[in-house]
């Protein structure tokens, strides 16, 4: 005997076996049959698919309600299809049967490996094969909770009952009109197709939701009361089902089904409108406002006040998440930790577990222990689960437990059904507005992550910074590894905690734990090896490692393709990190790799140029028996040791020394690259036996055969030999360079040189030297113009204030003159000297030092 009856037709195109099983979902879900729907749509996907594809035709699937079985039919109806002579006709002792021809498919082998029952009629042009499938007793501990009429509360209708059919476009305008709806609004079709949907109906704003016509023509599924005007100028109550549909070329559009008013109990979904049951005493779960700021404190207030209305034990309400294929437990009430640790629940029904879309009454966890995962463990043996639902879809579910068995019935589930319809649009709303302060924040934080990275090229504060970051907004603590060259294997560089005490316990055990592999593949994977490695050494309950270890995962730091780091997020026992932390995450772990490769980059860079210009500059100052020789050098630029300006000093043949200052046009790499020429040739041609004014020739020409490379040199080049009178004798050469200053016992400065042409400019030079007895106690001071040209405004320091400094210097030492100038020069504007400084500081002492 039927029972109830569903039929759809489906054309053959790709999409018609992901229908079809929708369909039959649908259907068995609304009878309350969620044990057979698994094996049902597996059979009617293949049946459907092997119709669709293989015979070319619409599948026509009919779903049949009987006592203890469900009869399922799929018809192709091909029109070149005979009838064989083999025909099946099932007989009462049996009806398996096994088509000779099969077609090839595997839907057949499905059929007598998963039904009850199944079969394949015949008829003219078309095919039907069927199956049965046995409904499962009642499971003790475990029944759904539907409502249930008696014959005389069931719904009303006139007679006859008309269905109409109206379907709109995408732009709100009537493509379609049936018979029915021409019945009761007594338009033809002829003058309604075309015309927009606003104006045959009166519509109202639905309350609480704000929506008028044209977004609720755009939601999945609607159900509800509106007007809509006859030809005859009058209205009509009607209530309408509408779901939104693609066609095969997928294009969007709205059915709606119509009925009048009185008969809406013939489309109003079961559970679809939040009203009272009849004899059902409501609940009220929501306490506060009813749009509050704090979803958690929204949430946390509901779960309470369920157990409380309910004298239960426990309470725990789940939302899904963003893509809607898991829930997650966002508040509970009276579970222990343990249940609080359980992993995203899926949302689609399985083996073993319940349907999330159905309320349903568990009298005895003991019996199935699996059907509520979140409360093994945890004593509770009877729980009432209801869905929350908005517009059709599923957007969370709330339930409550008991730890005596039996504890609730099917009204107390209808109560509560009742009251999750009436909270469900308004926890989505704060959801939604939740989500959207995330995003939000999550934007903000990216932003600075992205401010504070991009603010620095160190390699140890950009370590620290990613840490910085992710603890305590993403995690409880974070490690950050590095990589070597190749990309194997990875180092320990940085930890943190949000408790400082606690950082050297977490170093510890990660210094002991093997390091995570260097896996290139994008997003976060789950890491467990800190845990097992506390449990291998004995730790795991140990004070310093108790409540550390939650959930862990890693996010390779991938950038310009190549893993050169991993970031490691952790938090404490019995918590996990949500999805839009990991996502999060993910996004920082992007930024944060660009930024750690970068400083690593620069850091190589830095290196790299600082040797090079370590070699520009002389290993080390010469003792100088008789003489007091101090250097002080500054290069301008961030990262630069040697610039345009050098120095040096360095043996010639015994007992003679020579001593250079100078200054190449420019500043940075470029200037110093003729600095190490400079200073290279002046050694090798000076110990050649050459004079000053002959070195200089000689490296002008050197100079000018670097061609459009070449740059314009400043050059004081001396050569002294202390006497045996305690003076020292000079030879100096002053090449376009500032004239060095002699200081006098008596505090008189003078210059001790005249000036010469500039190297590297005139092919020809006519150099000569200048000589020049040091007596004890007397100074010669060589600087570069970053000294004399120290600027403040239009004020220039200029050869008159170095002159005045070097005055007041009478009697200190060489180390002591050379500190002084450098501080006038540095205090002679607030600004940091801008370029190239060089100070050389000769002095004769009073007495011969040996």
């Amino acid at each position: 005997m039927v029972t109830a009856r569903a039929t759809a037709t489906f054309e053959p195109v790709g999409r018609s076996a992901a229908a079809a099983r929708g369909f039959v979902r649908d259907a068995l879900i609304g009878w309350g049959l969620p044990e057979v729907v698994d094996d049902a749509v597996v059979l009617v996907s293949e049946l459907v698919t092997n119709a669709v594809v293989h015979a070319g035709t619409a599948a026509e699937v009919r779903c049949l309600r009987e006592e203890t079985t469900v009869r399922i039919e799929v018809t192709d109806r091909h029109p070149e299809r005979g009838i064989p002579s083999f025909a099946h006709v099932p007989t009462a002792s049996s009806e398996r049967y096994a088509d000779p021809d099969g077609e090839g498919g595997r839907g057949l082998l499905m059929c007598s490996a998963l039904s009850t029952t199944w079969g394949v009629e015949y008829s003219a042009g078309q095919k039907t094969v069927w199956f049965r499938l046995a409904l499962p007793a009642h499971e003790s501990g475990t029944r759904y909770a539907l409502p249930s009429l008696p014959g005389g509360e069931l719904p009303d209708a006139e007679s006859p009952v008309r269905v109409g059919v109206v379907q709109l476009d995408e732009a709100g305008l009537v493509r379609a009109w049936n018979a029915d709806a021409q019945a009761l609004f007594q338009h033809t079709a002829p003058q309604v197709l075309g015309l927009p949907w606003a104006d045959l109906t009166e519509w109202p704003q639905p309350t609480g939701t704000g929506l008028g016509l044209p977004d609720t023509l755009r939601l999945a599924r609607w159900e509800g009361t509106f007007a809509v005007h006859r030809a005859d100028g009058t209205s009509i109550e009607v209530y309408g089902l509408q779901v939104r549909v693609r066609d095969s070329e997928g294009t969007p559009s709205t059915v709606c089904l119509l009925v009048r008013e009185a008969d809406q109990g013939i489309l109003r979904s079961p559970g679809g409108a939040a009203e009272k049951p009849a004899g059902i005493e409501p609940l009220d779960l929501l306490v506060g406002p009813a749009t509050p700021d704090d979803l958690g404190e929204l949430l946390q207030g509901i779960v309470e006040r369920a157990r409380d209305l309910l004298d239960a034990d426990a309470s725990y309400l789940m939302l899904t998440s963003e893509d809607d294929t898991e829930f997650e437990i966002r508040a509970s009430t009276g579970l222990s930790t343990a249940g609080r640790r359980l992993t995203p629940i899926p949302v689609e029904s399985g083996a073993g577990r319940h349907d999330s879309r159905l309320p349903a009454v568990h009298e005895d966890l003991s019996v199935r222990p699996t059907a509520a995962p979140l409360l093994i463990g945890t004593g509770l043996r009877s729980l009432i689960t209801v869905p929350l639902k908005v517009e059709g879809r599923l957007t969370g579910s709330l339930g409550v437990a008991a730890s005596a068995p039996g504890r609730f019935d099917n009204e107390d589930a209808l109560r509560l059904q009742f009251a999750a319809d009436r909270i469900a649009l308004t926890l989505e709303s704060a959801r939604l507005a939740e989500l959207e302060r995330l995003r939000r924040g999550s934007l903000s934080f990216l932003v600075e992550a992205s401010d504070l990275l991009a603010g620095t090229l160190e390699h140890e504060q950009t370590l620290a910074l990613m840490a910085q970051m992710a603890v305590p907004t993403l995690s409880t603590w974070c490690a950050v590894y590095t990589t070597g060259d190749q990309g194997a294997g990875a180092d320990l560089a940085f930890v943190l905690h949000e408790d400082e005490d606690r950082i050297d316990g977490l170093r510890a055990l990660l210094d002991k734990t093997p390091a995570p592999e260097t896996d290139p593949a994008p997003g976060a994977r789950f890491w467990t090896a800190p845990v097992d490695t506390a449990r291998a050494s004995g730790q795991a309950d140990s004070p310093e490692l108790a409540g550390l270890l939650g959930e862990t995962v890693v996010l390779p730091l991938a950038a310009r393709n190549r893993v050169i780091g991993l970031l490691v997020l952790g938090v404490g026992a019995g918590q996990r990190l949500r999805q839009e932390i990991l996502e999060l995450a993910e996004d920082l772990s992007r930024r944060a790799a660009l930024a750690l490769d970068n400083s690593r980059l620069y850091s190589e860079r830095t290196a790299t140029s600082q040797a090079f210009q370590r070699a520009l500059l002389p290993p080390e100052l010469p003792k100088i028996p008789g003489v007091e020789v101090e250097v002080f050098y500054q290069a301008a630029g961030e990262g630069n040791e040697v610039g345009g300006d050098f120095y040096d000093i360095f043996p010639i043949r015994e007992g003679t020394y020579g001593f250079a200052i100078g200054d190449v046009c420019g500043t940075g790499p470029e200037a110093a690259s003729v600095t190490g020429l400079a200073r290279n040739s002046l050694r090798l041609l000076a110990r050649e036996g050459l004079s000053a004014p002959q070195v200089l020739t000689r490296l002008n020409a050197a100079i000018l055969d670097e061609g459009t490379r070449s740059r314009f040199l400043t050059l004081l080049y001396g050569e002294l030999t202390p006497q045996e009178d305690g003076s020292t004798a000079l030879s100096l050469v002053c090449a376009g360079h500032p004239l060095p200053l002699r200081l006098r016992t008596d505090g008189q400065v003078d210059q001790a040189a005249s000036p010469q042409p500039l190297l590297g400019v005139m092919d020809e030079l006519e150099l000569t030297a200048e000589e020049l007895i040091l007596l004890p106690g007397e100074v010669l001071l060589c600087v570069t113009d970053g000294v004399t040209e120290r600027r403040e405004g239009l004020r220039m320091l200029g050869d008159d204030g170095l002159a005045q400094v070097l005055t007041g210097c009478t009697g200190l030492t060489a180390g002591a003159v050379a500190a002084r100038v450098q501080r006038a020069v540095e205090r002679f504007a607030p600004e940091p000297p801008s370029d190239d400084m060089a100070i050389l500081t000769l002095r004769v002492p009073t007495q011969r030092r040996g």
